[in-house]
């Protein structure tokens, strides 16, 4: 009897010891990264304001990735200021927007959804 609580305890401080260093992990993992991930994804020292992610969604920084945007365009005749789905630069700044995501937008941009104004 004395050898199944023996083995009880045993197993106790293994489980215990293993989630207090998962936990830990965890923990220092979160501590270490203090920006949020869209923030993360673009680098905030750009020079192109177009780029800046802080403050987006990470949902929609990925709903951007999925389409394909890109912040030029591959194709000179296909980008992001002369599409259907634009959203014009307002006043003082100097990036529109999009339908399909939020955040910044360069005009000179694209994505796998352009589409031509008529």
């Amino acid at each position: 009897m004395q050898t199944v609580t023996k083995r009880r305890i045993f197993l106790q401080k293994c489980l215990s010891a293993g989630a207090f260093t998962f936990g830990g992990m965890l923990l220092a993992q979160c501590a270490g990264s203090k920006k949020p991930l869209a923030a993360q994804t673009a680098t905030s020292t750009n020079a192109d304001p177009c780029s800046d992610l802080t403050g987006v969604d990470p949902v929609d920084v990925q709903k951007r990735k999925s389409l394909g945007y890109t912040s030029q365009s591959p194709l000179p005749d296909s980008q992001c200021d002369n599409c259907k789905l634009w959203i014009p630069v307002k006043e003082g700044k100097e990036c529109g927007g999009c339908l399909l995501f939020t955040g910044p937008v360069n005009p000179g941009g694209h994505c796998t959804y352009w589409a031509p104004q008529v």
